[in-house]
């Protein structure tokens, strides 16, 4: 990662303000929309197994529910704070508009490491986040998922919370939950198959097939692994992964040029996405510095760990094979990375098109949990590769319409969708 100074919510207004200029935006409608409507920032006292009570601070910043109830991760990170929390939930903003699902955009967060952190105090914190927090979210408030080192089981412990506060049930309050607990199937595919569905699409633009493609993806937790499987199953070949070591606190890559097996990967790995390098040698991998993902001699990337692994420090590292970057993190790219990007034309399906995935599958969940009725995984995916699919070409119609660039184009109908629900409430 660059060490020049990063603000991911800079970077976020920055991507706002030139769509903005681009759509001349009314300025109350910017007023609005460059920063968040609410934001909530507390402290969650933890009493620890080993007798001592420890203070973490927690986060939720609510952008814009104009569209719908807010919607959005709360993920556990030891380097959180509010200005990526406020960035992730701008985002969510735009992402719920690109695939049109009745949501705006939410995010939460709390600054600790599960890595160190033991079940019952992970429960803890859980439920201090929902005691913070109860009287601002819910069903048709504000929806929170998991995201970052956040799981079903959190979810599960929040969901338990928030119904002992307000004495009954609602399964609506929270997504990413357990099935048979309110869960919906298809949900832990979701983010990473509905990047697959857009670069499926992408490619057929392109006039190629998976089978004929090579990837390299950075990051192996949920999101990446269901992306190489869907991705392998359409007959491409990944060659190249990524994973961070907390042990070492830095990132190894992992590459075999014959095709990584990924079942084989999976069972070398902790819950967390760290890959075990002593089992991976055995199995024949190469083990490279964190970095050697970029520099695959592949036709397409897939960034779906972290914000800003894509910048200008390291985007010429890229090889001239690479056709395409499809965005399963959120922010993985820097605007000053993206000049570069669009100079090589490189074709880049935007973040918040290419992992949406995982917002229209947790509405998907939304709706099951409210009308109390579930779906088999079949029809979940299908209708989710129905809604992944038309999002992909109405932004890239508009980008050819246009001559825009894919992100330009899919910023353009997001916030222009915002910015009318917005003057049709009379806010703006």
């Amino acid at each position: 990662m660059t060490e020049k100074s990063y603000n991911p919510y800079a970077m976020a207004q920055a991507q706002f303000d030139k769509a903005a200029e681009a759509l001349d935006l009314d300025q109350a409608s910017r007023d609005l929309l460059r920063q968040p409507l609410r934001e909530y920032q507390f402290s969650i006292p933890v009493h620890m197994d080993d007798g001592s009570v420890k203070i973490f601070r927690g986060f939720r910043v609510q952008h814009n529910d104009a569209r719908g109830p807010g919607k959005g991760g709360i993920r556990f990170h030891p380097q959180e704070t509010i200005d990526t929390v406020r960035a992730l939930s701008m985002w969510m903003t735009w992402k719920c508009a690109v695939v049109d699902i009745p949501l705006g955009g939410s995010k939460g967060g709390v600054v600790c490491d599960p890595h160190s952190l033991t079940p019952r105090e992970e429960q803890q914190i859980c439920r201090g986040w929902v005691r913070q927090m109860a009287r601002n979210v819910g069903p048709d408030i504000d929806v929170p998922a998991p995201d970052v080192m956040t799981n079903a089981q959190h979810m599960l412990w929040m969901l338990d919370e928030f119904e002992t506060i307000h004495g009954h049930k609602g399964p609506g309050f929270i997504t990413g939950k357990p099935v048979g607990m309110g869960g919906s199937l298809g949900r832990a595919e979701a983010t990473g198959y509905g990047v697959i569905y857009t670069l499926r699409e992408a490619l057929k633009e392109m006039g190629k097939l998976p089978a004929d493609t090579v990837a390299s993806v950075q990051g192996f937790g949920n999101v990446s692994q269901h992306a190489i499987r869907l991705y392998q199953e359409l007959g491409g070949k990944v060659i190249c992964v990524s994973c961070w070591s907390q042990k070492e606190h830095t990132s190894y890559s992992f590459k075999k040029s014959t095709g990584i097996d990924l079942d084989a990967l999976l069972k070398i790995t902790d819950r967390f996405g760290e890959i075990d390098q002593t089992a991976a040698k055995n199995l024949g991998y190469e083990i490279l510095p964190g970095d050697a993902w970029l520099e695959q001699d592949v036709d397409i990337l897939i960034p779906g760990a972290l914000e800003n692994q894509i910048n200008g420090e390291n985007v010429g590292h890229i090889s001239r094979r690479v056709i395409m970057i499809a965005e399963g993190a959120n922010g993985p790219t820097t605007p000053e990375a993206d000049q570069v990007i669009k100079q090589r034309n490189i074709f880049v399906i935007p973040d918040f098109l290419a992992n949406a995935g995982g917002v229209t599958c947790s509405y998907f969940e939304q709706v099951q949990s409210n009308m109390n009725y579930y779906w088999e995984k079949k029809e979940v995916l299908e209708r989710l590769d129905h809604k992944m699919t038309a999002a992909f070409h109405a932004v890239s119609e508009l980008a050819g319409k246009r001559k825009l660039f894919m992100r330009d184009a899919a910023y353009y109908i997001a916030i222009n969708r915002v910015a009318q629900a917005c003057k049709d409430r009379g806010w703006t």
